[in-house]
This record gives structure tokens, C-alpha cells and sequence, in this order.
């Protein structure tokens, strides 16, 4: 692909509503339910996704309508680019806002929608639906990581 067509290494602010939603890559990471702790701030992942969430895909099943099921449902466009902090240090938002370049497994490097889930970057192998009835604070990480690796595993 020519460096011209790589519309997402601009900055956030200067993308189309199409681009924006095409950033995701499907991960699913950011509708994990989080703790944050009071004292420190530090927000604490679980392996408890939202009930929307559709884990396979790592898509919402909602999307359009999500808000009004999940009134605690952020819209990342709507917030200042310096609150992403909470979110997944692989997210694409996150590493546009902060300036860094797209892992190289993100489907809009690598052109495969799949790769974040070969690679075991997405919730797919490890979270369960709040649906369930799954409670958050049993099912706390302390690190993405820890579950995720460090995102080099071959598919």
C-alpha cells in the first residue's frame, strides 16, 4: 500500500467519520468492564466483557444503539484525546493520540482482519459475557499483558 493511502497515521482530529470507525481493528479490548482504584486512579482490566459485546468478533452487537443499553457506554470521538488513557495500550485511538504508528498486526498494516486474533490481541480467547452473569471483581488482571502476552506470538 502506498504511504498516500495511509490515511490513519493522521492525526485523530482530521479524520472522516469512516476512517474513524475503520481504526478499530476489532480487538474488543475497551468494552472489558474496568475497576478503577480510588486512591491511585489505576484502572484495573477484568476479564468480564460487556454484555453487547459480541466476543467471537470482537464487535459490539449494538453499535448504532449501544448507549441506550449501556448508558455507561463511552464514544471515544466525544472525549479529549488526553483521557485514552484507560484504554488498551495496543488500541489504535490510544497510539494515534499519543503520535505512535499501528502494530504491525492491525489489519489496516497487514490487510487481514483476523491477525488481532491470531496474535491473541483481542478478548477472543480469554473474556466471558457480563450476560452470563460473570461478576468483575473475581475476574480482575492486574496487566493486560498477563493474559495477552506481549502481542509477538505467531499465529
Amino acid at each position: 500500500m502506498r504511504n498516500d493511502e495511509q490515511w490513519w497515521r493522521q492525526p485523530l482530529h482530521r479524520l472522516s467519520d469512516k476512517q474513524w470507525e475503520a481504526l478499530c481493528d476489532g480487538c474488543g479490548l475497551c468494552c472489558l468492564n474496568k475497576m478503577e482504584d480510588i486512591d491511585t486512579g489505576e484502572v484495573y482490566f477484568s476479564r468480564v466483557a460487556c454484555k453487547l459485546l459480541d466476543i467471537k468478533t470482537g464487535r459490539c452487537r449494538d453499535y448504532p444503539c449501544r448507549q441506550q443499553h449501556v448508558p455507561d457506554c463511552l464514544s471515544l470521538r466525544e472525549m479529549k484525546r488526553h483521557e485514552y488513557s484507560w484504554l488498551p495500550p495496543t488500541c489504535a485511538y490510544r497510539l494515534r493520540a499519543e503520535g505512535k504508528n499501528l502494530p504491525p498486526w492491525h489489519y489496516l498494516n497487514c490487510g487481514d482482519r483476523q491477525e488481532v486474533h491470531r496474535r491473541y490481541r483481542s478478548v477472543r480467547h480469554f473474556a466471558l459475557s457480563e450476560a452470563d452473569g460473570h461478576a468483575i471483581d473475581d475476574h480482575l488482571l492486574y496487566r493486560l499483558e498477563d493474559i495477552l502476552g506481549e502481542g509477538d506470538q505467531e499465529p
